[in-house]
């Protein structure tokens, strides 16, 4: 995904940015800019770095005074839903290398207000929560209060201790009690974009803090419709790590299932190829299941990893009997990269391991 993004700016892309700004400030210089942003680093910038490469240049092109900087960036960004499409996070980015200064706080918070709508300002929060705790998370807490959906979702995606591709928040991974009266405000929210974030924001902190995650998990489940997605949403890693209070929450109880005829097509595979492999579940009692396997991966190095994966979550009838056949592909993804070796395959049932297979990938 961040070499498609990465991609989107081209020349082309540059020089329509160049003239949508020289169209508001004259004095602006279009091929000069393009120039310093395309130099001999620019092939082998990854998609951060290019985003850094052009926000200094458009300092360097822009007036030096902040303000007057500001005033021509809120006429340019007005071009936004047409050729821009949200792809210009080198806005929010000025704010956030330029604006630092006591000087400009109440300017660089108006801009990442307005910015937000049309370029999340999420990643240029960060350094303002790191630097100014205690000011940046009473905005943050304002924000949340927000008529805008975009600006109420910056206060909680803003925050999350570890964004992807953001500036982690150490702090908040040690202690996440900053962030929970942002996400009490929002709990509720009406934009389904805003509760997502909620969700997304406490699955970051359960990965430090799975208990604190669970209980707030069983405060909120079963007291709306919205609630109970965010809770689902906000508990999938603690689900596949089979945390047992947030199964029980979900009623993933310890009802016995038994497990049966669990079995690979095949005890060797070629990289690109897929295996599959066959169980059967039965239970004496009506209960809720959950069905999700492990594969131990080899590593580079030699060593194993598991992902987990999910298969279904299905309700079984007293004395019910179900049959799964559930293929897996081992071709190589850009986010995953297959090596030779013995790998393993463990079925998962309501988060308890009940068995598990081995075979070569060759």
């Amino acid at each position: 995904m961040s070499d498609l993004l990465k991609n989107m700016y081209n020349r082309e892309y540059l020089h329509r940015l160049a003239t949508t700004i020289q169209a508001e400030y004259s004095s602006f210089e279009v091929e000069e800019f393009i120039e310093s942003i395309m130099d001999e680093t620019w092939a082998n910038l990854e998609l951060k770095g290019r985003i850094r490469q052009i926000t200094v240049n458009l300092q360097k092109y822009l007036p030096e005074n902040y303000s007057e900087a500001l005033g021509i960036i809120d006429k340019v960004i007005k071009s936004y839903g047409s050729w821009l499409e949200g792809f210009g996070i080198y806005f929010p980015t000025f704010v956030e290398i330029y604006g630092q200064d006591e000087k400009n706080w109440d300017l660089s918070m108006a801009a990442l207000e307005r910015y937000t709508c049309y370029a999340s300002a999420e990643f240029a929060v960060r350094p303002f929560i790191i630097n100014h705790e205690e000011r940046m998370m009473a905005q943050m807490f304002e924000w949340s209060k927000h008529e805008n959906e975009h600006v109420r979702r910056l206060a909680s995606e803003g925050c999350r201790p570890a964004l992807p591709w953001g500036q982690a928040l150490v702090k908040f991974k040690q202690d996440p009690s900053p962030i929970l009266p942002i996400l009490e405000q929002l709990k509720e929210d009406p934009s389904q974009y805003v509760r997502k974030s909620v969700a997304n924001n406490l699955n970051d902190i359960s990965k430090t803090h799975p208990d604190l995650v669970a209980k707030l998990a069983k405060e909120w489940h079963g007291k709306s419709e919205n609630l109970d997605w965010i809770v689902k949403h906000a508990c999938r890693t603690l689900l596949k790590k089979g945390h047992r209070d947030v199964l029980e929450i979900f009623g993933f109880n310890d009802v016995a299932i038994g497990v049966k005829d669990f079995e690979l097509n095949t005890t060797s595979a070629s990289i690109g190829a897929e295996i599959a492999f066959f169980f059967t579940i039965s239970t004496k009692e009506a209960t809720k299941v959950r069905l999700e396997y492990g594969i131990d991966f080899v590593k580079a190095n030699g060593s194993r990893n598991r992902k987990i994966f999910q298969i279904s979550e299905v309700t079984l009838k007293a004395n019910q009997t179900k049959t799964y056949e559930k293929p897996h592909s081992f071709a190589d993804l850009s986010t995953r990269k297959h090596y030779v070796g013995t790998h393993s395959i463990t079925l998962i049932v309501n988060g308890e391991e009940r068995g598990t297979l081995d075979f070569e990938l060759v």
